[in-house]
């Protein structure tokens, strides 16, 4: 039922899509960047939905990952650009044995929180052989959560004080 609604709720936000961009106006801007959350949210649920078969889904083949990265943040420009956000990237011939899928949404969800947690400032990409690395100027890590990022539901202290971290 789940993963139907996800696909059903596509449509209306679908319908959204076109009418704000019948007139460009601040406030439809504003409303825009706010439906692309939504729409980003669908897509993490659906891709969540997934997470139980994603042996299923995996496909494992070297993958350019200039095209991956750019098309990420391609993705998140509005959401840069509104924030008044520099995104540095230089580009890069490296590829990678991964899915192309699932690194996208990797790299989604890292940029989504960048621009998310980062108030004035930058977020920079750069890749070193086959490592792809995400720095930005925001509010960071406390050190004492690092040991416990990659525990599900885990909340750092930050995410707590700012009520925005689920």
């Amino acid at each position: 039922y789940f993963t139907q609604w996800v696909h059903q709720i596509k449509t209306p936000v679908s319908v959204m899509r076109m009418i704000l961009q019948a007139e460009d106006t601040d406030e439809h801007r504003a409303l825009q960047t706010e439906l692309f959350r939504v729409e980003q949210y669908a897509e993490m649920a659906l891709a969540y939905t997934r997470l139980d078969s994603s042996a299923r889904d995996l496909v494992i083949r070297e993958t350019p990952l200039d095209p991956v990265i750019r098309s990420a943040i391609r993705k998140y420009a509005p959401l840069f650009i509104r924030r008044k956000l520099r995104i540095l990237y230089d580009g890069t011939a490296e590829s990678a044995l991964t899915d192309e899928k699932w690194l996208q949404f990797i790299l989604e969800q890292i940029l989504s929180n960048a621009v998310k947690y980062t108030d004035t400032g930058s977020v920079t990409v750069t890749v070193s052989g086959q490592k792809i690395c995400i720095a930005d100027t925001g509010k960071g890590i406390a050190p004492e959560d690092l040991p416990r990022i990659f525990e599900k539901g885990y909340t750092g202290m930050l995410g707590r004080a700012d009520k925005q971290a689920t």
